[in-house]
């Protein structure tokens, strides 16, 4: 699916990415993530082989949710739920991660803070269905 202006508005604030992926067990695996986008796809980059990188090869059904800064006409917080599947590619994490910095950090930032990262690996998802609260639902509150 197309991702919606809003959401991309969302994203490229640089406002607060959880990701879920799924563990061998079927239970959720959270953190908290940096992401962007490449044309429809919500992008991240991880120095390492962590256990979201093996659970997204194992199973490629995720979940990004994005707290916004704004509240709706009932005052509640707004934030996005992306429901995707993910796909991990080689390399690249060190240059999307020192982007991705300047979004998040700020734009003097330099990261990762290390002499030759690790290449590591950057995690592609394909936004399958838009939820939460806020404009990119669609729904009047």
């Amino acid at each position: 699916m197309k991702v919606p202006q809003s959401v991309r508005e969302l994203i490229e604030s640089g406002c607060p990415a959880h990701f879920v992926t799924l563990n061998p067990d079927g239970s959720p695996q959270v953190t908290l993530i940096w992401v962007g986008l490449d044309g429809e796809e919500v992008i991240a980059a991880h120095l390492r082989e962590s256990q979201k990188v093996k659970n997204i090869r194992r199973n490629p059904r995720v979940v990004v949710s994005l707290q916004a800064t704004t509240k709706n006409a009932m005052g509640l917080t707004e934030y996005a739920v992306l429901y995707g599947l993910a796909r991990i590619e080689p390399g690249g994490a060190p240059e999307l991660l020192q982007r991705l910095a300047h979004v998040y950090m700020g734009p003097e930032a330099t990261f990762p803070p290390m002499d030759n990262p690790p290449a590591g690996f950057i995690t592609r998802i394909q936004v399958t269905r838009v939820a939460g609260v806020g404009p990119w639902t669609g729904a009047a509150v």
